[in-house]
């Protein structure tokens, strides 16, 4: 988990303190970055070990980020997700501020990786709103856009979560790049069809 956040960091998919990161550990235990830490400069020692209702298994612990309402609804939700990342990654929260989805028929990468983008309404960051509004995309999505707000990819595991983040960043920058040149030449249907079904 530091290292994914350093990751993060580095990447420019966040700054300063914003950003979440978490992975199951068990049944009941979940593994989660600390509020008001820059993911950059974490060390083992500010994680936080919490149970499913959010508090902290051990009470001198950091307090846990507080976007871990969203975390715990996706969890809640999604029995198959091990690992969730959120971060505020320029180009992808562009879209997100425009109110536009990033499109995945224009790179095979999109599609594999990415799968539909979905582009949840806003929901204000901290509440039990966040995981209200992605309730409904959960099952047929792992790449959410959060209007006015960042992005959060799901994984089978931490390091696969977060690079859903770097690629999804990567897709929405070229996209924007590409955009600028003139309409991007989209994939067929029969392509498409042919990637999903090899991958």
């Amino acid at each position: 988990m530091v290292e994914c956040g350093r990751l993060l960091w580095q990447r420019n998919l966040l700054g300063a303190t914003e950003g979440n990161l978490s992975c199951r550990l068990g049944e009941d235990r979940l593994l989660c970055t600390p509020s008001g830490f820059s993911k950059g400069h974490l060390s083992p020692h500010d994680l936080v070990v919490i149970d499913l209702s959010g508090a902290p298994i051990d009470p001198n612990s950091l307090r846990p980020s507080s976007e871990i309402r969203m975390h715990l609804g996706i969890y809640q939700q999604c029995p198959h997700i091990e690992a969730v990342v959120h971060a505020h990654p320029l180009n992808a929260t562009a879209f997100a501020l425009a109110g536009k989805t990033i499109p995945i028929e224009f790179l095979p990468e999109a599609l594999v990786e990415l799968g539909p983008v979905a582009l949840v309404p806003f929901a204000m960051p901290g509440t039990d709103e966040v995981p209200d509004s992605l309730i409904p995309f959960l099952e047929r999505h792992r790449t959410f856009l959060l209007s006015n707000h960042g992005a959060v990819t799901t994984g089978g595991n931490l390091r696969e979560a977060t690079y859903r983040m770097e690629v999804l960043e990567r897709i929405a920058q070229i996209t924007t790049l590409s955009q600028a040149l003139g309409p991007p030449s989209s994939l067929s249907p029969a392509q498409l069809a042919r990637f999903e079904e090899a991958y």
